[in-house]
């Protein structure tokens, strides 16, 4: 029985752990600075980039077949259309106002006292 399994070496998963765990601090500091809504393509495009490394080195698709390969990018390519219609969507929307209103009660008018000098 012939095996087609493909044996990475120990460095190789060391410099994808470092390029995982280096992504990661990316990550966390650009969610630390505000760029409006530009912070949303910026983690979209850093979680891309790490399951691209997953998917290449632990799912073994850098050396399986081509289908594969072929398969694994028309998903990421048919997520990322799929998410431009909705941000596409969520953009052109308008900001929802409320329509019934509950306002204060009016300040009672000032009840007429006892007039001075009747």
């Amino acid at each position: 029985m012939e095996s087609n399994a493909h044996v990475s070496s120990v460095k190789s998963y060391g410099l994808v752990l470092g390029a995982l765990l280096t992504l990661t601090v990316v990550t966390v500091s650009a969610a630390s600075v505000d760029l409006g809504s530009f912070n949303v393509v910026i983690a979209l495009g850093i979680a891309t980039i790490k399951a691209s490394l997953v998917a290449l080195f632990f799912m073994h698709l850098r050396h399986g077949r081509p289908m594969n390969g072929i398969i694994f990018v028309s998903g990421v390519i048919f997520l990322g259309i799929f998410l431009m219609f909705c941000l596409i969507d969520a953009d052109t929307r308008d900001v929802p106002r409320p329509t019934r209103l509950i306002t204060a009660p009016a300040a009672a008018a000032p009840v007429p006292g006892p007039a001075a000098g009747h």
